[in-house]
């Protein structure tokens, strides 16, 4: 596809709970070269490693299967690509999953499985935590580590033909780039270019955010037909001038503030936002309401990418005992507060982290900042973390109790205990991370090599 006027690239998913309904309007009317599915974060990286530990076959994202069944027909029919990072701890599995999926739906399929994220076994336990200075092995037993795999990981899949890539943990602009450097030969080394797709990525990385998600705030904010949000596609040009839009008749909204709000979400230095494809500055970005639900964005600039690459570790951090429950008509904040300092004084000395909240008082601030309310309602939580299962259940026993050992008219409890897996990051040299591919068919055995595919495969797919 080198040499093409414009490439359209949309995005079908946001994070691993994103709606499968939008993605489908998206696809069936976009008119994509490429849907990106971007549902991987910290916290869904550590949620796969813990359902692998439970379940070898579990550490694929698991909405996969929904996802492909309503999207594979709309790529072969529609004639655009799927790159996801949906394989989360277990990219191979993810893509034997996408082929038997395929299978199934009686498509000729070849999907292109990006591994090598996976450097556990490279990790030093001695190296900092970049978030609390401490060696890594001093948070609890290492279990996982995932390097963020940038762009270049994946363009030979794309220069293959393969029709949907599958990776684990890919930085999320990367997955936009890569299509990007291909389709216009931009060249690795130039820091501008890397720039310019990092920043289309950023803002499509999100879904519906840059179309009016987790941007409505009624009465200072509003977005027209929220209930029916479209998700967003960006035409970019091969000096990585870009427009994002939506399809036409949906709902949300992708105005100048929409863009504003995705271009700074979680961009700790606009002026150097580093990724594994290089470091890029968005203080000089020009936004332009090019047409109604249309915003033009370039100006971004770069720098060389870094030698060392991030990596996302996962540790062991014990069990999470959790127990609710409602208190309701007059007096329920001072039942709940009851409850609460019954079951604390029961734990004190047993449980050391306890942590008390009446939900829709103090729960997300610690404080009630002095506001003498009496709500009609509370719901009281408590939580604790403890090194085994059994002291952590110790949590939701107490609550359960609550019914005939607490104040009058609790009900509605609800306990749980949830193994943890901890996660800081840290930085690894980049030539210590090496990408794989394993190329998976309808109709033949796989194939696992480094660097760049066999001829045989690298036909543009019909």
């Amino acid at each position: 596809m080198a040499g093409t006027s414009r490439l359209r690239i949309g995005c079908g998913a946001g994070f691993q709970g994103d709606r499968i309904d939008a993605a489908v309007v998206l696809a069936d009317h976009g008119e994509l070269d490429w849907m990106v599915l971007e549902c991987l974060a910290e916290r869904t990286i550590a949620a796969a490693q813990v359902r692998r530990r439970a379940d070898p076959s579990g550490g694929y994202d698991p909405l996969l299967r929904a996802r492909m069944l309503a999207l594979l027909p709309l790529a072969r029919r529609r004639g655009f690509r799927i790159v996801t990072n949906m394989g989360a701890a277990d990219p191979l599995g993810a893509g034997h999953a996408v082929i038997a999926i395929a299978r199934e739906l009686g498509l000729a399929l070849r999907v292109a499985v990006v591994s090598g994220d996976d450097v556990l076994d490279r990790i030093d336990p001695d190296a900092r935590a970049l978030e609390t200075g401490r060696p890594l092995a001093e948070h609890g037993p290492l279990v996982s580590a995932n390097a963020y795999l940038g762009a270049d990981a994946l363009l030979p899949a794309i220069a293959a033909g393969a029709e949907v890539i599958v990776t684990g943990r890919v930085a999320d602009p990367s997955l936009f780039v890569a299509p990007l450097m291909h389709a216009f030969d931009w060249n690795p080394d130039d820091a501008d270019r890397m720039a310019a797709g990092t920043l289309v990525g950023h803002l499509l990385e999100c879904a519906g955010q840059v179309s009016g998600g987790y941007f409505a705030d009624p009465g200072f904010k509003d977005v027209p037909d929220l209930a029916w949000l479209g998700f967003p596609y960006c035409d970019v040009a091969p000096d990585g001038g870009a427009v994002i839009g939506k399809v036409e008749g949906t709902g949300g909204a992708i105005t100048l503030r929409t863009v504003r709000e995705q271009l700074l979400y979680e961009v700790t230095d606009p002026a150097a936002y580093v990724t594994p494809d290089g470091v890029a500055d968005f203080t000089g970005v020009d936004l332009v309401q090019a047409a109604p639900d249309r915003v033009a964005v370039s100006g971004a600039r770069g720098a060389r990418r870094t030698d060392t690459l991030k990596v996302s570790v996962g540790h062991l951090a014990g069990f999470l005992g959790e127990g609710e429950i409602s208190y309701a008509g007059p007096g329920a904040r001072a039942r709940a507060a009851l409850a609460g300092a019954i079951v604390r004084e029961r734990l004190a000395g047993e449980l050391a982290d306890l942590r008390v909240d009446l939900m829709g008082v103090d729960s997300i601030h610690g404080t009630d900042f002095g506001l003498a309310t009496d709500p009609h309602e509370v719901r009281l939580r408590v939580a604790a973390t403890a090194p085994s299962r059994e002291q952590a259940a110790r949590v939701g026993m107490e609550v359960d109790a609550l019914y005939t050992n607490g104040p009058a008219g609790g009900g509605g409890v609800r306990r749980q205990v949830t193994e943890r897996i901890g996660i800081v990051s840290t930085l690894l040299a980049r030539d210590r991370v090496h990408p794989s591919l394993t190329w998976l068919t309808t109709g033949a055995t796989d194939a696992t090599f480094d660097g760049e595919p066999p001829r045989a495969s690298r036909a543009a797919p019909q």
